[in-house]
């Protein structure tokens, strides 16, 4: 079974965490791998007291822009993925969504 991977990420560290979903082998469909995809965002977010915000100011709700990297992932790799793309993120709480896919059941 595999799982898509929504990661939200500042626009400047998309070929390090592409470059880092490679080694971790995710991204292959079929006879391909390195299937990556970017979407660009913009968003809404308020960091607290308690919060260390790599952009933005605390206590006010800030608005910018990033990118939506999207990508399939097996699932016996999905925790070690996740685990590798949290070590190089620079958000204090990356979003990362994960996403269970049924293709599989039409093929």
């Amino acid at each position: 079974m595999q799982y898509k991977l929504e990661i939200y990420a500042p626009e400047a560290e998309i070929i390090k965490i592409r470059d880092l979903l490679i080694e971790m082998k995710a991204g292959i469909v079929g006879n391909y791998d390195s299937v990556i995809s970017i979407v660009n965002i913009s968003g809404f977010w308020r960091p607290n007291d308690a919060s260390a915000p790599v952009t933005g100011d605390k206590n006010l709700i800030n608005f910018g822009h990033e990118v939506r990297i999207e990508v399939r992932c097996d699932k016996e790799r999905v925790a070690a993925t996740l685990k590798a793309i949290r070590h190089i993120h620079p958000y204090e709480e990356p979003v990362i969504n994960i996403i269970p896919l049924a293709n599989h059941e039409f093929e």
